[in-house]
């Protein structure tokens, strides 16, 4: 029924190459649960594999094949919070395949459009997630972060002090960014995707900053985009500063083997941090 990409999966964790080959079986076991006909070529990201379908009576959707991790394991439920509200519409979900049902998008994101356009639809999609509680099943963010000598250490030191900040229980989606936000029949713009954490609106937005980092120029871009992201969300500009900071240096350690990541990620903590 579908063919997985070579090597896709084969880095995302214990067992994630043997649930990458049984994918093809998932999907059919899938499709033959919810009675779907493939409509379209497989597509994959990073965690997951997307098949367009045909439901029973004909209408759109697609079936989404994900590999559950700590980030992954509670979208179903973050779907089911946002409620199509912004989002998109979760139809179906079984959890023992991986497999979500969701309501059919164009392939057309918000990476697509000028960044100022982008940037008011982020942050009106914030603004109405705002209200939305996160249940106790969804994981809070930990303030952990550990030592490592490519990091500064002024940095290390002003980003675990900026992690002490008290954090809210807002439904935050922390992988929010303009390819996550395609266009849809029902809303002009719909959220895809969520990775959801407990926590402050304002942890969001280390990746909208950077997402088209090239596009902005210098500090003072950097600077012009995170004030624009702030107002369109409503969002506390010292939270954000304090968060796009934190996740900045945390990200730097992650991505060191990523040259261009660890460059972005160092240059928006510098700026974050006043260094």
């Amino acid at each position: 029924m579908i063919t997985v990409p070579a090597g896709f999966g084969e880095s995302l964790g214990e067992g994630s190459a043997s649930w990458a080959a049984s994918l093809p079986k998932l999907a059919t076991k899938a499709c033959a649960r919810w009675r779907l006909t493939p409509d379209g070529p497989l597509m994959n990201g990073f965690c997951a594999v997307v098949l367009p379908v045909r439901q029973a009576d004909g209408h759109p959707a697609v079936l989404k094949l994900t590999w559950v991790d700590t980030e992954t394991e509670h979208e179903p439920l973050a779907l089911r919070l946002y409620d199509g509200n912004g989002a998109v519409r979760l139809l179906d979900h079984d959890g023992d395949l991986g497999a979500l049902l969701l309501e059919r998008l164009e392939p057309h994101s918000l990476d697509d459009e000028p960044v100022d356009l982008a940037i008011g639809v982020i942050g009106d999609l914030m603004r109405r997630h705002r209200g939305i509680q996160a249940p106790d099943e969804i994981r809070r963010f930990t303030g952990e972060l550990e030592d490592h000598p490519a990091v500064p250490r002024r940095l290390l030191d002003a980003a675990r002090e900026a992690g002490t900040r008290p954090m809210g229980t807002t439904l935050v989606n922390e992988d929010l960014h303009y390819e996550n936000v395609l266009r849809g029949a029902r809303e002009p713009w719909l959220m895809i995707d969520p990775k959801p954490l407990s926590g402050d609106p304002e942890f969001g937005v280390l990746p909208l900053l950077r997402n088209r980092f090239d596009e902005m120029d210098g500090r003072k871009g950097l600077a012009d985009r995170f004030h624009a992201i702030c107002a369109a969300g409503e969002l506390d500009p010292e939270a954000a500063r304090d968060w796009v900071l934190h996740r900045a240096v945390t990200n730097w350690i992650w991505c060191l083997d990523d040259d261009e990541d660890t460059v972005i990620c160092a240059e928006i903590a510098g700026w974050a941090a006043r260094a």
